[in-house]
């Protein structure tokens, strides 16, 4: 298998405005693909953006408005926001992974969300997250095991986890079971521990992994917005610096070696060529789901089923009623 060339993108959101949101994920899907990157990763909830009033306010303090605007800006599946990320990853022929904030049809319940298009245009996945993290389960919901899946591509097979879901080590070890290659991971996540998280699980499964956060400075949060003195309070500021989001992208070989970053306090795209063949002889010595497991001493029972509210049974709707589960 050839090499290919992954791009991480580090770069700042309009703040709950997903057009103007997705304008930027066009433009800088093009600048990666004109560097020959084959595959192109943006932060976690990238579009319409993090909604950081539940670390800079009291939680519940007033922020019904500010929700209203994520429930607005959210992406629905199907939808036009959907769309044109699937336009964008189809013009520049690239694998293209955006975090979402996505919602329903038809609700208001918000899910933390990752996207794979491919470059025939196609959603062909998306991964909700299982647990929000803190005060993040006042906004998100909490996905269900049937997102919990591997993506197949010319260029190995990429999947991964968001966030602090990634300490989540039987979520983990389900991926690895599907053989995943290079391992993506949006996240919020700050500082060195985090780096040394993704070294790990580079090493852990002998692949490669791609640490991509959002960064945002305080004055880049438009004069106009709602309450925006409430948002980000004087002494919010004084205590955190100027930086909501400070940034924190990586990558990071199969040996642990960080190949890429760590960025921080900066707009910019981490580009590193990827050599599958590195993973498969990594994974002579260590296959933790392969010759390293044990099967006949530990084994993960799954539940892929997806949880729908209500299910028909007989003609009628029983609220509640979940499918059965899959081992």
């Amino acid at each position: 298998m050839e090499a290919f060339r992954i791009a991480a993108v580090q770069a700042s959101y309009v703040l709950m405005d997903s057009d103007a949101t997705i304008d930027r994920v066009a433009e800088l899907t093009a600048g990666a693909a004109a560097q020959g990157a084959q595959l192109v990763v943006f932060p976690e909830v990238f579009v319409p953006g993090t909604p950081f009033w539940i670390d800079t306010r009291p939680i519940w303090d007033g922020d019904d408005e500010w929700f209203a605007m994520l429930v607005a800006n959210a992406v629905t599946i199907p939808g036009p926001a959907a769309d044109r990320l699937a336009a964008i990853a189809e013009r520049h022929g690239v694998w293209l992974v955006v975090g979402v904030q996505e919602r329903e049809p038809h609700g208001s319940t918000i899910y933390n969300t990752v996207l794979y298009l491919s470059p025939d245009g196609r959603l062909v996945d998306r991964h909700r997250k299982l647990v929000p993290t803190g005060s993040e389960r006042t906004v998100w919901g909490r996905g269900d095991g049937s997102t919990l899946r591997v993506v197949d591509t010319p260029h190995g097979r990429i999947g991964g986890l968001i966030c602090w879901e990634n300490y989540m080590p039987l979520a983990r070890f389900h991926l690895y079971a599907q053989g995943v290659d290079v391992w993506l991971a949006p996240t919020l996540a700050q500082g060195d521990g985090w780096v040394a998280t993704m070294q790990h699980l580079a090493r852990e499964n002998r692949m490669y992994v791609v640490g991509v956060n959002p960064v945002l400075h305080a004055d880049q949060v438009r004069p106009d917005f709602p309450d925006r003195d409430r948002l980000l309070p004087a002494a919010y500021l004084e205590e955190h610096g100027p930086w909501v989001e400070p940034g924190n992208t990586v990558i990071v070989a199969p040996s642990g070696a960080v190949l890429a970053g760590p960025l921080r306090e900066a707009e910019g795209t981490l580009l590193a060529d990827v050599d599958l063949a590195q993973v498969a002889a990594a994974r002579r010595m260590m296959d933790p789901t392969g010759h390293y497991h044990r099967p006949d001493i530990f084994r993960l029972s799954v539940d892929t089923g997806r949880r729908e509210a209500t299910t028909e049974i007989s003609g009628g709707a029983t609220v509640g009623a979940w499918p059965n589960s899959t081992t």
